[in-house]
C-alpha cells in the first residue's frame, strides 16, 4: 500500500496506485449543481486534489486517457456527456508572492497568471488555430488574448482557481496598518484582483469560460471584491458535499485493516488505532444537515503511512504542516473578548451558538477592533477548521464544538502562552507535569498552579470561576499526545471524569503512569474568607475547612468510581487517582487516591 502523503496530483496517485477515497460519483452533482462553484474549506484538506481530479476528467488533452484514470472508478461506470471536452486554465494563488507593496503583489499575480497561460498555449497548441498573446504588463489583456482565440477552436474553457484567499489570509493576521492598505489597494476600487474577477466574470456569458470551480479557506476575498465576481455559487454549506474532501470512518478502517494485515498485525490492532484516530481526527462538519462527519484527510494519512511504515503509531498526532492555525486562534485571543471564547471551549461538551455563519465578512472587519463580534468570531473559527458544525438548537440556531482531540491541542497551545507568556514559566510547568506522570508526585505541579496559574486569574475579568477554571490550568501543563491519549471528562460509566490521561498502547514500554483527576471548587464566599486570608491559612486549616473537607470527600469517591470503570474498560493500566480541591483561586488541597 501507498499512502499520498502531501501529494495532490490525482494522475499520479491514480497511476501510480495510491491510496484514494473516490469522489469521483460527485461530479455529476456538481454539473447539476452549478456552472460557477466556490468550495471553502480548512487548511490541508484535501482541495487541491480535488482540482486535480476536476482538471483529469475534463481536460481534453487527456481524453485518450479516460478509461485509464477514470475506469475503475464511480464516474468511470456512468461518465457525463462533458468529460474531456474542455480546456483547462488553473490558476494556485498559494504561488503568488504575498510580500512587499501592492505594485509588487499586482506584478506577482500577473506573472503567475501568465506563466500558467504560457503553459496553457504550449499544451493545447495542436487544437490552436491562432497563437495566445501575453501582456507581461496586464494579464487581464492575456486572459482576453487566450479566449480570443480558443473561440475558435469550438471548445471553452474550464477555470480552477486553487487557494483564491492565500495572500488575504497572510494579510488579515497582522494588524499593521500598511498591510491593511495593501490589501485594499488590490481588491477595491481598481485593485488588481477585483479588475481580475471582474473579467472573468465579463466572460461567462458564453465568450469563452464556460465553468469555474474555486477553492479556499474564508469568505472574505469574496466578500471584498463583491461585484466583481458575485456571480460564484457557495457550496461549502451544502450537505451533499460535506464528504467532497475528507474520509469516512470506513474507509480509514479498510486502510488500517490493510496496513495492520501487511505488518503482520492482528485485527485488534487495526480497531485501537481507530480509536485513536477518531479521537484525534474525526469529527468535521461543515454543513448542518450532514449525516456523518470526516476525518481530516491530511493528518489521516499522516497516520496512516506512519502506521504502514514502522507499524507503530506515530510520535506525534499532530502534524506539524498544521500547527500555523495556531495563528487563527492567536488572532482570535487578541480580539476583545476572545480569550474568554478559547477558554470556554475547554468545557466538556460546550458549544458555541449563533442564529447562522457569517459570510458577508470582510478586510475591514478583519482589522478592525470594534467590529468583531461574537458571531463574527464564532465563524472565522468554523471557517479555519478549529470549529465545527455539530447540530441545531430547536429554534433553528447552529450549534459550533471544537471538532477533535487534535484541534483541541492547538488550543491548549494557545491558552498556555495566553496565559503564561515567559517561556520559562512554561519550562517549570513542562518540569512539574514531567514529575507527575512519572513519579506520581502531584505536589510541585499543584504548587505551581498556586503560584503562577492564579495570579494570572487574579488579573483577568473572566465570567466563569469554577472547577472547569481549574481543570483547564492543568490541562494546558499536562496535555501531552506524545505519551497519552488525552481527555477531558472521559466517559467512566454512568459519570464523567474530570481528567485522564491513558498511556497509548505503544508507549507503555516507558516508566509512566495512568492518570486520573477529580476536581472540585469551592468559592471564597461560601468558606467565608477573603483571599488575602485564605492565602494566610496554615495548610491545617485549609484541609480544616467544611466546605473544603466536603468537596475532598466528593472528589475521593469519584475518583475511585471512575478509576474502577476504567481499569475494567482498559488492560494493565498504572492507574493513579488523585481528588484535587481549590479553595478560589487562592489555595489548592490535594489526595491521591488508591491504586
Amino acid at each position: 500500500m501507498r499512502f499520498p502523503y502531501g501529494l495532490c496530483d490525482f494522475n499520479k496517485i491514480i497511476t501510480k496506485g495510491y491510496f484514494y477515497c473516490d469522489r469521483t460519483d460527485r461530479i455529476a452533482m456538481l454539473e447539476n449543481t452549478g456552472d460557477y462553484l466556490l468550495l471553502l474549506r480548512p487548511r490541508r484538506f484535501g482541495k487541491s486534489l480535488l482540482l486535480s481530479m476536476l482538471e483529469n476528467y475534463y481536460d481534453i488533452a487527456r481524453k485518450d486517457r479516460f478509461q485509464e484514470l477514470f475506469g475503475h472508478l464511480l464516474i468511470g461506470k456512468t461518465p457525463t456527456s462533458s468529460h474531456n471536452q474542455y480546456f483547462i486554465l488553473k490558476w494556485d494563488f498559494s504561488c503568488v508572492d504575498p510580500s512587499g507593496s501592492a505594485a509588487d503583489i499586482k506584478k506577482a499575480f500577473y506573472d503567475h497568471i501568465n506563466a500558467r497561460i504560457d503553459a496553457f498555449a504550449i499544451k493545447y497548441e495542436e487544437y490552436l488555430v491562432y497563437k495566445i498573446n501575453i501582456d507581461h504588463n496586464n494579464a487581464v489583456s492575456s486572459i482576453n488574448s487566450l479566449l480570443s482565440v480558443t473561440s475558435k477552436s469550438g471548445h471553452f474553457v474550464y477555470l480552477l482557481i486553487d487557494e483564491y484567499d492565500n495572500f488575504a489570509n497572510e494579510v488579515m493576521m497582522g494588524v499593521r496598518r500598511e498591510k491593511k492598505d495593501i490589501y485594499e489597494a488590490l481588491v477595491f476600487g481598481e485593485g488588481a484582483l477585483k479588475t481580475l474577477f471582474k473579467a472573468v466574470k465579463s466572460v461567462t456569458d458564453g465568450s469563452g469560460i464556460d465553468k469555474s470551480f474555486i477553492t479556499g479557506v474564508s469568505p472574505v476575498v469574496m466578500s471584498d471584491i463583491t461585484s466583481g465576481y458575485n456571480m460564484a455559487e457557495n457550496i461549502y454549506l451544502n450537505p451533499a458535499f460535506n464528504d467532497l474532501c475528507g474520509f469516512h470512518e470506513d474507509e480509514i478502517r479498510k486502510a488500517l485493516n490493510a496496513a495492520s494485515a501487511e505488518c503482520g498485525l492482528k485485527k485488534k490492532d487495526a480497531a485501537d488505532a481507530l480509536d485513536l484516530m477518531r479521537v484525534y481526527y474525526d469529527g468535521y462538519k461543515f454543513a448542518q444537515d450532514a449525516k456523518e462527519s470526516v476525518y481530516n484527510p491530511t493528518l489521516a494519512i499522516y497516520f496512516i503511512k506512519a502506521f504502514l511504515r514502522t507499524c507503530n503509531y506515530p510520535r506525534k498526532m499532530l502534524d506539524s504542516n498544521l500547527a500555523a492555525d495556531d495563528a487563527k486562534l492567536r488572532y482570535i485571543a487578541q480580539v476583545p473578548g476572545g480569550e474568554q471564547i478559547l477558554l470556554d471551549l475547554m468545557k466538556k461538551d460546550y458549544s458555541l451558538i449563533i442564529s447562522d455563519l457569517s459570510d458577508r465578512f470582510g478586510i475591514e472587519q478583519m482589522l478592525t477592533d470594534k467590529s468583531k463580534d461574537f458571531v463574527f468570531m464564532t465563524s472565522f473559527l468554523y471557517y479555519f477548521g478549529v470549529l465545527t458544525i455539530d447540530s441545531e438548537t430547536n429554534a433553528g440556531k447552529l450549534i459550533l464544538r471544537v471538532p477533535n482531540m487534535v484541534t483541541k491541542g492547538l488550543y491548549v497551545e494557545r491558552i498556555q502562552q495566553m496565559l503564561l507568556p515567559e517561556p520559562v514559566d512554561r519550562d517549570d510547568g513542562v518540569l512539574a507535569a514531567e514529575q507527575f506522570y512519572t513519579k506520581g508526585d502531584i505536589k510541585p505541579l499543584c504548587e505551581f498552579v498556586e503560584q503562577r496559574f492564579f495570579k494570572v486569574f487574579h488579573n483577568r475579568d473572566y465570567r466563569w470561576a469554577n472547577e472547569l477554571t481549574v481543570k483547564t490550568a492543568f490541562l494546558t501543563l499536562l496535555y501531552n499526545d506524545i505519551l497519552y491519549i488525552m481527555d477531558s471528562e472521559k466517559d467512566a460509566g454512568r459519570g464523567y471524569a474530570d481528567l485522564t490521561m491513558i498511556i497509548r498502547p505503544d508507549m507503555r514500554r516507558f516508566k509512566i503512569l495512568d492518570i486520573l483527576i477529580e476536581f472540585k471548587y469551592v468559592s471564597l464566599k461560601k468558606a467565608g474568607l477573603t483571599g488575602e486570608k485564605a492565602r494566610e491559612l496554615s495548610t491545617e486549616n485549609l484541609r480544616a475547612i467544611p466546605a473544603m473537607q466536603a468537596k475532598m470527600e466528593e472528589a475521593k469517591k469519584q475518583a475511585e468510581k471512575y478509576g474502577n470503570a476504567l481499569e475494567q474498560r482498559y488492560d494493565n493500566l498504572r492507574l493513579k487517582r488523585y481528588a484535587v480541591v481549590s479553595l478560589g483561586f487562592e489555595r489548592l488541597w490535594w489526595q491521591e487516591g488508591t491504586n
